[in-house]
């Protein structure tokens, strides 16, 4: 959408006004936004999302400075720079600093593990993941009790499952 100012610019500011019910919508280049005011809305209260998520990440961390060797192997950013920008380079982050990440995480959102929706086919793969445990679980009860030829099923199923 062009700028309704200077009908140049790509319109990247969408202004929305409601006056005794009445609705209009103002669409501004940055630079327009500017000039009219209607720039950083959030520069006077203070709010760095990337200060206040680093001092989370910062906080209770000393070993932060010692990280400064490891880099992430897809982005090169090291974990230092999360810590200054409260801001992950790429997904592989999050794995090359699990250990680090973990607990501002969890202080972050309360909990470790997924507790919301999951999609249809991330749900057959985890469906499958716990009746593999569980038919382990079940391989080592059998072995353990002597019972060889329920283990011998039981290796049999789980190789089936996973081949």
């Amino acid at each position: 959408m062009v700028c309704q100012n200077c009908e140049r610019s790509e319109a990247t500011t969408h202004i929305k006004r409601v006056v005794n019910g009445d609705t209009a919508e103002t669409h501004l280049c940055a630079d327009c936004a500017a000039h009219l005011g209607y720039g950083d809305f959030f520069s006077g209260f203070g709010l760095n999302l990337g200060e206040l998520f680093g001092g989370i990440l910062e906080n209770g961390l000393p070993e932060a400075k010692s990280a400064k060797a490891l880099r992430c192997s897809k982005c090169g950013c090291s974990f230092e720079d999360i810590v200054r920008d409260g801001k992950l380079g790429c997904a592989q982050c999050y794995t090359t600093f699990y250990d680090k990440l973990l607990p501002s995480l969890q202080r972050i959102h309360g909990r470790i593990e997924h507790n919301g929706k999951v999609s249809k086919i991330a749900e057959k793969s985890t469906k499958k993941k716990s009746h593999l445990e569980k038919l382990r679980e079940d391989l080592n009860a059998a072995i353990e009790e002597q019972n060889f030829e329920q283990a011998a099923k039981l290796r049999d199923e789980i190789k089936g499952m996973e081949g």
